[in-house]
């Protein structure tokens, strides 16, 4: 029997993953160009989160805290994020566009800072022949700085232009596939690039850093062709005084639990996030992983959040309030830094992929329900959603990279401290230094579940979500 183009339309939008999130505003084909953006994100937080920091604690032998440092860079200037989100809101020219000149300006500064960084990297880890012996710091600043920034302002901009093009039904929809395309990017680029520095060398490393820099260009530049149409503006137009931040931001603070949730938020953050530049070494010091075996820890944490955000959608499809699932995510996060820490002394490595992969289901659970706290946390005046959740992203980015450097400190410090003798004989292994912040993160998530009991009486949610009725699917959640 020979199907009507009716008939294989219908099947082609049962069967196809996210095919209802198309609209006639925004084609099937259009949205997964314009996803492309997502998948260079995700490489780029690959390369700059794990592949790279391991690379240069264990190969070029740099100091954890100066890694830290130069990783904390890209991830503490994510608090500019709401600003340029506003920006882009605002944003007037003379063709009337909003959102591709961020997204171009931000694929320039991404490709920049990958191209530059292997050979930055070479000379911080002493393969320098002249030049002042701060010039590897400052080079490697420069590109971490560079390829942060940039990311942070492509991202920004391209959920934007998604979020403009898409209509109100298919919108949640939409911005649900580009955070699938975030973590498939992650995964496929750990694995890749992980394949690709089975053997290292600098040479090496220098083709494999900058190649991502080509590619992320290639795709950018696929997705934002033609994504935005040209509205001309007039020169009394662009002349218009902009709405300003402060005002929008001065409301929203005054929303009642904006305050708690964003403590929850940093200090959850703040514990999940100390281990992101330990892990990987952690792997290839203490339990022997090569560049190649380490790398896949990045797709096991991919993997593992995106269980997280199955365990979601089921859990809020059945109105479960988000900051009981925040707690869930958290004790999740207990249990994953136990089993890291085990894994050392029992020798398993199954036990560590799997430490590793539960830390992205915490990580991932504790963030979708904070989330969905912000979408809903009142806010009066000028204070609406998009700036909430602009203050969540703030709050998270500003925690990750303080908790970035904070892990490397404390790695250095501590592991010499008990090298030296320090603190006894019993405590001179060079897996003490990582145990130390593994236990600090365990002893941080049971303070985040204390700051988090008082929201849980707490009215988040809207009565009539509570109620049982319109409740919120996973399709929802903006990234």
């Amino acid at each position: 029997m020979i199907l009507g183009r009716k008939q294989i339309k219908k099947l082609t939008m049962r069967s196809l993953p996210f095919a209802d999130a198309a609209s006639e505003g925004l084609p099937l084909g259009q949205l997964l160009r314009l996803s492309l953006f997502q998948l260079s994100v995700g490489m780029a937080t690959v390369l700059l989160l794990g592949t790279l920091n391991r690379v240069m604690i264990v190969e070029l032998s740099v100091p954890a805290t100066v890694v830290a440092l130069m990783i904390a860079l890209p991830v503490l200037s994510a608090p500019f994020r709401a600003l340029l989100g506003h920006r882009s809101d605002t944003y007037r020219s003379a063709l009337g566009w909003k959102r591709v000149p961020y997204l171009w300006f931000g694929s320039l500064w991404q490709m920049g800072g990958l191209a530059i960084m292997p050979f930055a990297l070479i000379v911080l880890g002493g393969d320098q022949t002249f030049g002042p012996t701060w010039a590897g710091e400052l080079l490697a600043a420069l590109a971490f700085l560079m390829a942060g920034l940039g990311m942070h302002m492509t991202q920004t901009a391209g959920l934007a232009l998604a979020s403009d093009r898409a209509t109100d039904e298919t919108r949640p929809r939409v911005v649900a596939l580009l955070y699938v395309m975030f973590l498939v990017g992650m995964g496929i680029s750990s694995l890749v690039v992980g394949w690709l520095l089975r053997d290292f060398s600098d040479i090496r490393l220098i083709r494999v850093v900058q190649g991502c820099g080509f590619a992320t260009l290639v795709l950018n530049i696929i997705a934002l062709w033609k994504q935005e149409k040209v509205r001309p503006m007039s020169a009394a137009e662009r002349a218009e005084p902009r709405p300003r931040f402060r005002d929008a931001w001065r409301d929203l603070l005054s929303g009642g639990t904006a305050g708690r949730l964003l403590a929850v938020v940093f200090a959850g953050t703040l514990a999940f996030n100390m281990q992101d530049v330990l892990l990987e070494p952690y792997g290839g010091e203490i339990m022997g992983l090569s560049v190649s075996a380490t790398t896949l820890l990045t797709a096991m944490w991919s993997l593992g959040a995106l269980l997280g955000f199955g365990l979601a959608a089921r859990w809020l499809a059945r109105g479960l309030d988000p900051i009981r699932m925040a707690g869930r995510g958290i004790l999740i996060g207990i249990a994953a830094f136990a089993l890291v820490i085990f894994a050392y002394p029992a020798g398993s490595q199954p036990m560590f992929y799997l430490g590793a992969c539960c830390i992205g289901m915490g990580g991932g659970l504790f963030s979708v329900a904070t989330l969905t706290a912000a979408m809903t946390m009142p806010a009066g005046g000028r204070a609406g959603r998009g700036l909430a959740l602009g203050a969540w992203g703030a709050a998270q980015a500003t925690a990750a990279g303080l908790a970035i450097f904070i892990g490397g400190a404390l790695r250095d410090g501590i592991g010499h401290w008990a090298m030296a003798g320090h603190l006894g004989s019993a405590l001179q292994d060079p897996a003490f230094g990582y145990s130390f912040v593994y236990h600090l993160e365990i002893g941080l998530l049971f303070a985040t579940l204390i700051v988090l009991g008082p929201l849980v009486r707490t009215t988040i949610l809207h009565p009539e979500r509570l109620a049982g009725g319109s409740k919120m699917g996973i399709a929802d959640f903006p990234t």
